[in-house]
């Protein structure tokens, strides 16, 4: 949610700070803007809608300047519209602020500022904050170097802000000169030769540079063109940690592929031989070199929380019944928003597992505090290195999914899901639950995912195509599954929901008599994915009771089985493979479908209203 950027140095500001803004555009937006200094003046150009917009703008300006911050901004407080669009400014246009997070205490701060006299444009939260910089400048003196004055009065004015933030100013009192603050929200500066620049997330400062310093909650930073300083909320200087990160950015194009989305659909094998080949080599694999958490310790736990948001819940129900399967630990799949605000029963013989793509979603890095703060210990799966979650975690698997673009969760879907298998079998290792012969039996299936998800891709896209245009103008689906593939059935309708906006439900099969069935009519497309495994004959059952109710079929099975030929309208096969792993290859289907009926109806399939890609604010 909202993307901040921001850049000194002597290159073409106003285009490296566009440029910025289209590597952030993947998180959700609805309007933009940026501020430079141009000279000693604040310009600001700011638009509703899509960075194309503001581009088209900006083409009527020249700007002389080295400095800028820009914003992306995904609507909290205030429609999107140009007012309420970031940058923000105080009443006397000299500090300019850019933001990311939720002021929780802003209505009070609004009504103060405005009892003083302040003039206030907008409906955000935001633009108190300028005002009350403006006015800490107004209190402490401008002797002495006016980069320190200006870090001086942002640091007052954000120790008077209750929630999340991550901000970048400009003050025309101190040109050359970004000040930036972290609490709650992700913010990371990039050191490169003779230039900086701050972002949101690494896709944004990576092309800049690799060396990058990691903010923390309740530090600021003083960025220049040559140095950069950090200091804690009470002013006291920290030292500077630059590390160097090596992580794939991201391409802008789409390479030949009309969305992103459906890139990275077809992606998903290659980024599973790249899983395969960094965790399946050995004597022993699997193999998770950076998993710091002893073995005596993995052993030793006797219950699993997983907790998650979204699809990355999806992927940790799967987890649920691995691990209990498997493993034998009682497992719970927590959804994190819930999980944050009731009172869990956590003790040190717990694990819990923290999912997420981006590692900034907001709630799950609550339940991960929450969790060590009762010294419960917390292992990450997290796609992004150097994230937030990474760094409060005591322990992180990296998911090698690469950078994700498109709003709707795919590769990063599949690869949590490659990646809960592999530990489950390292785990059963280490407690002796599986034979060595028993993993290896297993990996071999595991190591045939590639080809089969190819297969797939190959034979059943112009079937899927087809179906999509059948029911291109449904107004709700219905999805079922039984056992290990129930997660499939609410990630099916999940993907179908973000994307082409028709409403979709994912049911348990077996929960279908107990209320669902009454939705079932002659015009309602019933998705069931039903692989031929150990609860199939349950799971047909529950299909003939929808055939029988007049339902319009759409079955995902295993290839070689003909029991839906006279019953499905469209069926969609898979090849075989272990029932375990069933899951990685039935939502391609059924992310195709999502996919597809989005596209055909002509909508934004990369960025659907009112989504972003990181949610990091409650």
């Amino acid at each position: 949610m909202c993307g901040i950027f921001g850049y000194v140095g002597e290159r073409d500001v106003v285009e490296v700070l566009v440029a910025g803004l289209k590597r952030l555009q993947y998180r959700g937006y609805d309007s933009c803007g940026i501020a430079v200094l141009d000279g000693n003046e604040l310009a600001i150009v700011k638009e509703a809608g899509r960075i194309e917009r503001l581009e088209q703008v900006l083409s009527r300006y020249t700007f002389q300047a080295k400095v800028g911050i820009a914003h992306t901004r995904w609507a909290t407080h205030g429609k999107p519209t140009p007012t309420n669009a970031h940058p923000h400014i105080d009443c006397h246009g000299t500090v300019s602020i850019v933001h990311n997070g939720v002021i929780d205490n802003f209505l009070n701060l609004r009504e103060s500022l405005l009892n003083r006299g302040h003039i206030l444009r907008s409906e955000t939260d935001t633009e108190v904050i300028a005002h009350l910089i403006e006015e800490e400048l107004s209190k402490i003196s401008h002797e002495g170097e006016k980069a320190f004055v200006f870090l001086k009065a942002v640091m007052k004015a954000v120790s008077q802000l209750k929630g999340s933030y991550a901000i970048a100013c400009l003050w025309e009192g101190a040109p050359g000169v970004i000040v930036s603050a972290r609490q709650g929200s992700p913010l990371l500066i990039g050191v490169g030769n003779n230039e900086a620049c701050i972002g949101s997330d690494l896709n944004a400062v990576l092309p800049i540079t690799k060396q990058v310093i990691l903010l923390n909650d309740g530090e600021l930073a003083l960025v220049t063109q040559t140095k950069v300083w950090v200091f804690d909320i009470e002013g006291k200087e920290k030292k500077v940690a630059v590390q160097r990160i090596e992580w794939e950015v991201t391409e802008e194009d789409r390479a030949g592929f009309p969305t992103f989305m459906l890139k990275e659909i077809y992606e998903q094998p290659e980024r599973i031989r790249k899983i395969i080949a960094l965790r399946c080599q050995g004597a022993n694999p699997p193999i998770f070199e950076e998993l710091d958490m002893p073995p005596s310790q993995l052993i030793g736990f006797r219950r699993i929380i997983v907790q998650a948001a979204g699809t990355s819940w999806h992927s940790g129900l799967y987890g649920k019944y691995l691990f209990e399967r498997y493993l034998r630990i009682p497992t719970d799949a927590e959804i994190a928003s819930e999980f944050r605000y009731r009172e869990p029963v956590l003790e040190q013989d717990t694990l819990v597992i923290a999912i997420s793509q981006s590692g900034e979603t907001a709630d799950t890095l609550a339940g991960i505090r929450q969790a060590r703060s009762r010294f419960v210990p917390v292992l990450s799966l997290c796609n992004v290195p150097g994230s937030t979650m990474t760094r409060e975690s005591d322990a992180v698997i990296y998911l090698h999914a690469g950078p994700e673009i498109g709003v709707a969760s795919t590769k990063a879907y599949t690869a949590q899901l490659a990646h809960l298998f592999l530990l489950t079998l390292h785990l059963a290792r280490l407690k002796w639950l599986l034979s060595q012969d028993n993993i290896n039996q297993l990996l071999d299936q595991f190591n045939q995912l590639p080809e089969k998800m190819e297969k797939i891709l190959d034979e059943q896209e112009s079937i899927v195509r087809e179906c999509a245009k059948t029911f291109l103008d449904s107004r709700y689906f219905l999805y079922l599954a039984r056992g290990i593939n129930y997660p499939t059935a609410l990630e099916g309708a999940l993907k179908l929901k973000e994307v082409s906006y028709i409403h979709a439900s994912g049911y348990p099969a077996g929960e279908f008599k107990h209320g669902p069935i009454a939705l079932v009519d002659k015009d309602t497309p019933v998705v069931c994915i039903a692989p031929v495994d150990s609860v199939y004959e349950k799971t047909l059952a529950n299909i003939e009771e929808v055939k029988a109710r007049g339902g319009r079929l759409i079955v995902v099975t295993t290839e070689g089985n003909r029991d839906f030929d006279e019953m499905a309208e469209f069926i969609f096969t898979i090849p075989q493979i272990h029932e375990d792993l069933t899951p990685l290859l039935t939502v391609i289907p059924l992310q195709l479908l999502a996919h597809h009926v989005a596209a055909m109806k002509g909508l934004d399939v990369d960025k659907p209203r009112n989504l972003a890609k990181s949610v990091t604010v409650e």
